[in-house]
Formats: structure tokens, C-alpha cells, sequence
């Protein structure tokens, strides 16, 4: 289930709920304000569709066990919006995906940390990593702070950047896809939708990180071949998923063998 939007940015959800199907959910379900129904069924005709009692903004959020969440995309900072996510949080125990406003709410008030599910993933933009990190002094001492956090409340956390980084409590993996045309809006909640998509077919949350990751930046380097970078959107890289599933599952070919000399 994926979870957010507000007055004015349901379109981060469509982004989200398109990137999970494309990633091989199978079903997806969008929960969203009820300003946001309509253009939830319009714009992903293949998903179901919740709504809020509130119209502008979320004030609840449905609990099930039958469900892989991923909730924050244009979620919106109303008060009524971070009690309904404190309440989801203390009640949920199998891990989710957070993103966006789902960690600058939790920002707010550091001791909710401790609600949050095990194993859980985070996917914070640089602005969001520094409200739940505190300030760094270098990319030394932000990784140091982001593995100790990630270790400290056993989740898995991403530092998402030119080469994304997964902490979790194994340890560190960088990831070598994407380009620089993926700083564009929506791509955040691409990536979330996606992570939460492969969360939702068993595999494991660092695991699903580190797929999603890896395909979002593929998907975003096939997109770019053909677009280049400053046309790129977010829109573009859902396309592409399927292109880079194909491309990571492409058999390697057999070096050639060298033709024999002539004598």
C-alpha cells in the first residue's frame, strides 16, 4: 500500500503506486486524501484506490498484515497527518518503507524513532538524511552517522547521491547506476514505490534496497540514452523498469574467439 499525497501533491503517490507495479507487486493499493481519488483511479486505471476522511490531507492510515507499506510522498506536514502516522507506527511490526514527509514528520519528534519497525527502510534526499542525522562535517563523518543510526535502530537507511549508499547492519553497499539527470522531481518517489514493490514479493528490506536502487539507476541510464539529461523525468525512469530488469537478467555472451593467424 502506498501511502501519502496531499492537496496539490497526489502526483508524488501516482509515481510511487506506478513505480511498484513496474517493479512486480502484482496489486497495489494507493491510500490517499479524498481530493486525491479521482486522479489516483484516473492516472493508475491497474491500482486500487483508498481515501481519507479529510479532503486536503491524510488524517488515517488502514492497518493490515496483508499489506507492504510505503508511506510519506507528498504526505504534507499537518499535525493530523503525523498522528495517524504515529499511530500506524506503533501498531505495525512487519517492516515498511518510509520516504519524503513520513521522515520529516518523525524529524519533529527524534524519540518516535523508536517506533519505527525493524528492518524498515529509509530513503531520505540529502535535507531530509540531515533532520534525522543531525549536521556532518564531511562525507566521512555522514557516512559514520548514517551506519550508527541505521545500526542504532536496526533499519536499513539510504544516502541517496550520486552513488547511493545502503547502510544496514551488515554493513555499506554503493551503488554504480544512474547519472546526473535523475536529480529530478518525482525520481525519490519512483524509488520508493519501487523498494516498497520488491518488499511486497518476500524479498528481504536490505535486499529490496539494494534491487531497487540498482534497477531505478538503471532504468534512469536506459531513459537517459535516449532523452538525454536535462529532458529526463521520473516518468521516464517507471517506463524503464522493465528495460532494466531485462537488462540485469541478460545473459553474458561468450568472449569470441580470436580468429587463428594466418601463416
Amino acid at each position: 500500500m502506498l501511502v501519502g499525497g496531499s492537496k496539490g501533491k497526489v502526483g508524488a503517490v501516482v509515481l510511487a503506486t506506478q513505480a511498484a507495479l513496474r517493479a512486480g507487486s502484482g496489486l497495489a493499493t494507493a491510500h490517499v486524501p479524498a481530493c486525491g481519488l479521482t486522479v489516483m483511479q484516473t492516472a493508475v486505471p491497474e491500482a486500487m484506490a483508498s481515501s481519507a476522511d479529510e479532503n486536503a490531507f491524510l488524517d488515517s492510515i488502514p492497518q493490515s498484515e496483508e499489506h507492504t507499506y510505503g508511506i510519506g510522498m507528498g504526505m504534507g506536514m499537518e499535525e493530523a497527518s503525523k498522528n495517524a502516522l504515529m499511530g500506524f507506527l506503533e501498531q505495525q511490526k512487519n517492516p515498511v518503507v518510509l520516504d519524503a514527509d513520513a521522515l520529516n514528520l518523525l524529524a519533529t519528534s527524534p524519540e518516535s524513532y523508536e517506533k519505527i519497525p525493524a528492518q524498515s527502510v529509509l530513503t531520505p534526499h540529502p535535507g531530509e538524511l540531515k533532520r534525522l542525522l543531525g549536521e556532518w562535517t564531511d562525507d566521512f563523518d555522514k557516512v559514520e552517522k548514517a551506519k550508527a543510526f541505521a545500526a542504532k535502530y536496526n533499519l536499513v537507511l539510504l544516502i541517496k547521491g550520486a552513488h547511493t549508499c545502503i547502510c544496514f547492519e551488515q554493513g555499506m553497499l554503493i551503488n554504480p547506476t544512474g547519472n546526473p539527470g535523475m536529480a529530478t522531481a518525482g525520481s525519490g518517489d519512483v524509488l520508493a514505490g519501487m523498494i516498497t514493490g520488491l518488499m511486497a514479493q518476500g524479498y528481504p528490506s536490505w535486499q529490496a534496497a539494494a534491487m531497487g536502487v540498482y534497477l531505478h539507476g538503471s532504468a534512469g541510464d536506459i531513459a537517459v540514452q535516449q532523452l538525454g539529461y536535462q529532458a529526463l523525468l521520473a516518468s521516464d525512469i517507471t517506463l524503464n523498469i522493465g528495460n532494466s530488469f531485462i537488462e540485469l537478467f541478460k545473459p553474458e555472451q561468450a568472449p569470441q574467439q580470436e580468429e587463428a593467424q594466418e601463416d
